[in-house]
């Protein structure tokens, strides 16, 4: 198979720029040695798993501490060697043995993920594989409800949905073929494979179980690539699936890297093929409409100064202006210069769209002091969609969006922790949150996407 050359990843806020996909470690790390010590030799304990937290890892308790352990549901009973000792108040342990299975435990859908492998050697991103799907789902809900009544003082029953099949074609019922963009790290012999769970060690695999069919078709598992740092397989919707090998110390200039196509709907979205778009087949087209759903159609106003902020290629905008017609005015403010170039182009079609490059706080804080009387009434009037990186919007851009006054906020998040924060720091300034909705956008790993409405009390 030729190799088709790629030029290295921005190293960005996040690639959507925003929510980049992880670069991995300095050369020297990969495939060499784990990114912390991993004990291969600790205490192994026999340990009754009580729930799940936050990062995949279940909770359980030894002489009174915490034990976070990988590849357990609650319930189970399980054997488990210690890890990591070097905290005082918790342990990390890896299970070896389930003494007593839960009822929602499966054979794990990727073979080199499952617990029958030694733990050095588990392919990672995965974590969730040998849970039944709707148990996934469950548990996924009980961190994000545990994260908004911790750290956002709301009490609010929480359900992951899964993706309407209708919009992603191909994905299986057991949570695999998803998976649009994959990248197989590649070690010093030149074998590729994922990194092992919480490792930067190579696992040769047989299989990529999460890939959409063209690109498990596609993936180069048996051969070696020596000199090259990543093999990624992508698969964007409106091209031809391809395998990009990527050198050691290869780069590109910006303005030449490739650019390919994403369809949602009837739209057609360019988009660097490096760059950062949703890895989920369907995901795309659930947050678009989820983002149309959840704007409250009464508080809408196309005149306003309307914002999409971290909006990468223009998603969100466009479905935004989709739903309320092409007089929709609405900018959209990405950090990452390629990605707004993109943003520009995708939303030509409605005349008040424009996409800047900027910082979300430095443009928040410019349009505070800048804006006159006209303008602070428009921005007072507007709806703000927000989309921020994996680490949430934060208390400066929080204050500075509660500072101008926006009418709602639709808040699109990746991570349940940084979200229940961010609605924590809304709530005390005199936003609530009003509606909530949770799609599962990464089956059989931890994660989850929400998209929350939050409103000025009145």
């Amino acid at each position: 198979m030729p190799r088709q050359q790629r030029p290295a990843r921005a190293n960005s806020t996040r690639a959507k720029s925003s929510r980049a996909k992880p670069a991995g470690p300095p050369a020297a790390a990969r495939g060499r040695r784990p990114s912390t010590p991993v004990a291969t030799d600790g205490p192994v304990l026999e340990l009754d798993v009580e729930r799940i937290a936050h990062g995949g890892v279940a909770v359980a308790h030894h002489e009174g501490r915490v034990v976070f352990v990988a590849d357990a549901i609650p319930g189970e009973r399980v054997r488990a060697r210690v890890t990591d000792a070097a905290h005082t108040r918790f342990w990390r342990a890896d299970t070896l043995e389930v003494l007593t299975a839960s009822d929602d435990r499966r054979p794990h859908v990727w073979a080199e993920a499952s617990v029958e492998r030694a733990p050095d050697r588990r392919a990672g991103g995965a974590e969730f594989g040998h849970i039944a799907p709707e148990r996934q789902r469950a548990l996924k809900a009980e961190v994000l409800a545990d994260a908004l009544r911790r750290m956002g003082g709301v009490d609010r029953l929480v359900e992951v949905l899964p993706v309407d099949q209708a919009l992603a074609p191909g994905v299986r019922a057991d949570g695999t073929g998803w998976r649009t963009r994959v990248r197989l790290q590649v070690d010093g012999e030149g074998r590729v494979g994922p990194y092992a769970a919480r490792s930067h060690t190579v696992v040769p695999v047989s299989s990529v179980p999460l890939a959409v069919d063209e690109l498990a078709a596609l993936a180069p598992l048996a051969d070696r690539f020596p000199g090259a740092r990543t093999v990624d397989l992508v698969a964007p919707s409106g091209a031809d699936p391809q395998v990009i090998v990527v050198d050691e110390g290869e780069r590109m200039p910006r303005d030449r890297r490739p650019v390919t196509a994403e369809i949602v709907g009837d739209r057609s979205f360019a988009v660097d093929r490096d760059g950062f778009w949703q890895v989920h087949r369907g995901a795309a087209a659930t947050l678009s409409k989820a983002v149309q759903d959840l704007v409250d159609a009464d508080r809408f106003d196309p005149r306003a100064a309307n914002l999409d902020l971290y909006g990468g290629v223009g998603l969100l905008a466009a479905a935004v202006g989709d739903r309320f017609g092409e007089t929709v005015r609405i900018t959209s403010v990405e950090s990452d210069e390629r990605a707004t170039t993109h943003a520009g182009a995708n939303l030509a079609d409605w005349v008040g769209a424009r996409a800047v490059t900027a910082r979300v706080d430095r443009y928040l804080a410019q349009l505070e002091a800048d804006a006159g009387p006209g303008e602070r009434a428009r921005l007072r009037d507007a709806t703000v969609v927000l989309d921020p990186p994996r680490s949430g919007a934060g208390r400066e851009v929080v204050e500075r969006l509660v500072a101008l006054g926006p009418r709602q906020l639709v808040y699109v998040a990746c991570d349940p922790v940084a979200l229940a924060r961010d609605i924590g720091l809304f709530r005390e300034r005199g936003y609530e949150l009003e509606a909530l909705e949770a799609f599962d956008l990464f089956p059989n790993t931890h994660h989850v996407e929400a998209v929350a409405r939050l409103a000025a009390i009145v």
